[in-house]
């Protein structure tokens, strides 16, 4: 299976999704102009590693900002994720975000009490 590797820009995060290591990474901002055609790649990757996971699976998301259609698809990439750990692959998400940011801190806790999955807030001093 092919690994997802996006460079970042000013309005979409870089993507690192690995299915050797089974690390899987959005760093930057998410404002595109299309999120559903930027995410939809994203989710359909998640489906097919979903096929055969490793035996655990680490979502770093360390995004310094994103607007509120990037949310909808963050969250969509979260239920693919969940429904992989109903499959009993260990799932863990990491969710950074800059000391002093509290919008960002406060999304993680959102996606925290929706998701039924083992989050890490991890504040940072620079994303």
């Amino acid at each position: 299976m092919e690994n997802i590797i996006r460079e970042g820009s000013a309005k979409t995060p870089s993507v690192s999704f690995n299915s050797v290591s089974g690390v899987l990474e959005l760093k930057g901002r998410s404002i595109p102009e299309n999120s559903v055609e930027f995410y939809k790649p994203l989710n359909d990757w998640i489906d097919s590693y979903s096929s055969s996971p490793c035996t655990k699976t680490v979502v770093d998301i360390k995004l310094e900002y994103f607007n509120t259609s990037s949310s909808k698809c963050i969250l969509d990439l979260f239920k693919k994720l969940e429904s992989l750990k109903h499959k009993g692959t260990e799932v863990q998400v990491n969710w950074y975000y800059e000391e002093d940011d509290e919008d960002m801190e406060e999304a993680g806790e959102d996606y925290q009490a929706i998701i039924k999955l083992p989050f890490n807030m991890i504040e940072v001093q620079e994303i």
